[in-house]
């Protein structure tokens, strides 16, 4: 674990970051799906931490372990200023530096125990199509960042709905969830084959954004005869 990502995490959150910097922050989040759990991750806790810890004797607790945790890893012979958060941020660095509560279990679903897209088949043996090959092997090797300019190239001429709703799952994997979620409401109102499955992974974005209610309120109107109809059941079952 990186210690300085969460204090980075936590500028950004606290809009303690320059524009140059914010921006840059958000194009590395947009690239690195690591970061980008890292980071939704930390933010949950902090909300999760700001119910949880009530009495002032666990807020001083807190900062107190903070600032004995700054000192001992970011001091350096740069100067650098740490900014004393409320005690809830307090508490949230100082919690997942020294437990790593990014591993804690919450009893709550997560995106990464359902995440397991379907692998994309659009060409075959002899087909002539470099592009479709293209975005075939990267969409079907994980390389989703890699994999969406090259089917926004293929939309362009060929918006089908196969083509749209691999689209969607890239993104999603890539937590473009307003693109992704457009994506998947188009395919879900219509009557293409990708109907549910399009669903099924609107439903799995809210997930990934530990929007729960969302999540199954979207997984409550799939059909019982979605081929996966066991996933949604289950999942459904986790959120009760």
């Amino acid at each position: 674990m990186n210690e300085e990502r969460y204090i980075l995490f936590d500028q950004y959150l606290q809009g303690e970051m320059t524009a140059e910097e914010k921006d840059s922050f958000e194009q590395n989040l947009s690239h690195d799906h690591e970061l980008a759990l890292e980071f939704d991750t930390f933010r949950e806790v902090q909300l999760r931490l700001k119910d949880k810890f009530e009495f002032e004797e666990e807020r001083e607790a807190f900062k107190a372990n903070l600032t004995t945790i700054s000192d001992k890893h970011f001091n350096t012979n740069k100067a650098k200023v740490v900014v004393m958060r409320p005690w809830f941020y307090a508490a949230a660095a100082s919690i997942i530096i020294l437990f790593g509560l990014f591993f804690f279990d919450y009893n709550n679903p997560t995106f990464a125990d359902y995440d397991n897209p379907e692998p994309a088949s659009f060409v075959e043996r002899g087909d002539t199509n470099a592009t479709l090959k293209e975005v075939q092997t990267a969409f079907n090797d994980g390389k989703y960042a890699a994999a969406i300019p090259l089917f926004e190239e293929i939309l362009k001429e060929n918006k089908t709905p196969e083509i749209q709703y691999f689209y969607g799952v890239a993104l999603l994997e890539e937590s473009k969830y307003p693109k992704a979620e457009s994506i998947f409401n188009e395919l879900r109102s219509g009557t293409s084959a990708y109907k549910e499955k399009a669903t099924w992974n609107l439903a799995l974005s809210k997930l990934k954004q530990k929007k729960y209610a969302a999540c199954k309120e979207i997984l409550e109107t799939i059909s019982q005869d979605y081929e996966n109809y066991d996933d949604v059941e289950k999942l459904l079952d986790e959120l009760n």
